[in-house]
């Protein structure tokens, strides 16, 4: 299942970009025998109406149409449900199993997402009860992934 973490909003540091390269990296290494991955990243930039329902629609719009028509999509949302690293490995091998061949991670702006985005997600995720910065999420997203691959090919990287 080919992984996509959907992005609004460039990555201004170096070291943001540098840990979620080495995460999709190591995902994409570590994924590969059990049926998850490559994982890839698009960014979009934020959007300029002068209204935060006019910015999330038009993110909406243009982050709906990375998704595409993948199987399964996520968003990543303050009201999502927050899940232990083996629930969210356990969730990506179900949509594995069950045929899914594209899954897409959406990560809206600063205003988060528009409905029709939250309409089209399958599930609503949330990384964290606390608020974190963008580059942050797409970095802890990126090493979550990596930590599901290796749960579910039994590597020692997660010891819980």
């Amino acid at each position: 299942m080919r992984l996509v973490i959907a992005a609004v909003g460039k990555l201004k540091e170096a070291a943001d970009r540098d840990l979620c390269e080495r995460y999709a990296k190591r995902f994409s290494q570590t994924g590969r025998a059990i049926g998850l991955g490559p994982l890839e990243y698009a960014e979009l930039m934020e959007g300029r109406q002068p209204t935060a329902e006019g910015r999330k629609n038009d993110e909406a719009e243009r982050i709906l149409k990375i998704a595409g028509k993948a199987d399964f999509i996520i968003a990543l949302d303050v009201t999502g449900r927050q899940l232990t690293s083996e629930a969210f490995a356990e969730l990506l091998a179900k949509e594995r199993d069950g045929g899914a061949k594209q899954a897409v991670f959406m990560i809206g702006g600063p205003d988060g997402h528009g409905p029709a985005a939250l309409a089209q997600a399958k599930i609503k995720l949330s990384l964290s009860a606390m608020t974190l910065p963008h580059g942050l999420a797409r970095v802890v997203l990126a090493e979550q992934l990596y930590r599901a691959a290796t749960i579910l090919s039994g590597h020692p990287y997660h010891r819980a």
